[in-house]
């Protein structure tokens, strides 16, 4: 089965699907599959959870007569959840409409074309889907990804305009927000108001578009494992599908979508930064059995030579948590722990 699509210098046109664009999960892990059948009698119900509705933050008031009433708002969020929700963020309803058709046109590309070299004209890895280094089956993302960096974006092959407008379109208005709130985080830690202007210019935070395909074992498989994020902060735009999950005080809760918000989430350097005052909270993806979801997401990082130094607090004498390391060492360290074992371990490599 084919797909029927005309090339233009304004996108993809006259789109009719096909099957032939997803990646060969059920061949590619036959034996892990085999392997989880095995054990199926204690496997936990992913979709037995209960549901939350995320503290919800009206950006409006910034700037405005309730500018402390938000702040405050923003700094319960991150030290009781981890994640919050913002409405009136900047980025249009039309621009992330447009922003999910693009993904679809590109994810329902041929997967052979999709792995092709310089496909988009991206750099090698920026299509990525399973997990070549899992060991069991809940270590393999039931997804795929392209994962640009912004200068990925600017070299974007030139039949794809509308999908690289509109993701810098997401992008800007995403790094504005990041920064503005990194800034406030800031003030409430005490940290000078140009750590991040310093430690996170423009061209080294990430853009990663992904795709959840229907899994017919969504109780075996996650659409992404359980994972913390490696940055300061994350802005999400997930679709009405749902199926992200987080963990709150040892339980998993399935989070309510609101197509009219962006999540935002406590990274692990944010959370090392801040010396355990917000926490970088695990979450998950549960696949459909059925429907395929998409999601956008921004990676508010810091250029690979930025330290990380925990934040003390002379008023409560806290002594620092973790040891000063650069976010190069940290992917370092996650890149290799993933080799090692199919998981990433995280903040933990660097305790004090």
């Amino acid at each position: 089965m084919t797909q029927v699509y005309n090339s233009s210098k304004t996108g993809i046109h006259n789109y009719q699907p096909s099957m032939d664009h997803e990646p060969p999960f059920r061949e590619t892990y036959k034996t892990l599959l085999h392997n989880s059948s095995l054990g199926e009698s204690k496997e936990e119900n992913h979709f037995m959870v209960e549901e939350c509705d995320l503290p919800l933050i009206d950006l409006s008031q910034l700037n405005v007569e309730r500018d402390k009433y938000c702040i405050k708002q923003i700094a319960q969020a991150t030290r009781e959840w981890g994640f919050f929700q913002v409405v009136n963020h900047g980025v249009s309803q039309e621009v992330l409409k447009i922003l999910k058709n693009e993904q679809m046109k590109v994810f329902h590309l041929p997967f052979q074309k999709k792995t092709e070299d310089n496909f988009l004209n991206l750099s090698a890895n920026s299509y990525r889907w399973g997990n070549s280094n899992a060991t069991s089956l809940s270590q393999v993302p039931w997804s795929e990804a392209l994962h640009l960096s912004l200068a990925d974006i600017s070299r974007m092959d030139e039949c794809k305009s509308t999908l690289r407008s509109t993701i810098e379109a997401f992008v800007t208005v995403s790094a504005s927000l990041a920064q503005s709130l990194a800034e406030i985080l800031s003030q409430i830690l005490g940290i000078k108001s140009t750590y991040f202007q310093e430690n996170c210019p423009p061209n080294t935070s990430y853009l990663r578009l992904n795709r959840y395909p229907p899994c017919p074992f969504p109780y075996k498989a996650f659409g992404l494992m359980p994972h913390t994020d490696s940055s300061f902060l994350t802005i999400l735009y997930q679709d009405h599908v749902g199926g992200l999950q987080l963990m709150k005080d040892g339980k998993w809760f399935r989070v309510k979508p609101n197509p009219q918000a962006l999540v935002i989430n406590i990274g692990d350097l944010f959370q090392a930064l801040s010396n355990d005052v917000f926490k970088s909270i695990k979450h998950r993806v549960v696949s459909s059995e059925e429907v395929e979801r998409f999601s956008v997401a921004y990676f508010y990082c810091p250029s690979n030579n930025a330290v990380i130094q925990s934040c003390c607090s002379t008023k409560r004498l806290l002594p620092a948590v973790y040891r000063h390391f650069s976010f190069r060492e940290y992917q370092q360290q996650v890149r290799k722990d993933v080799e090692a074992t199919g998981d990433k371990v995280g903040l933990s490599r660097f305790l004090l």
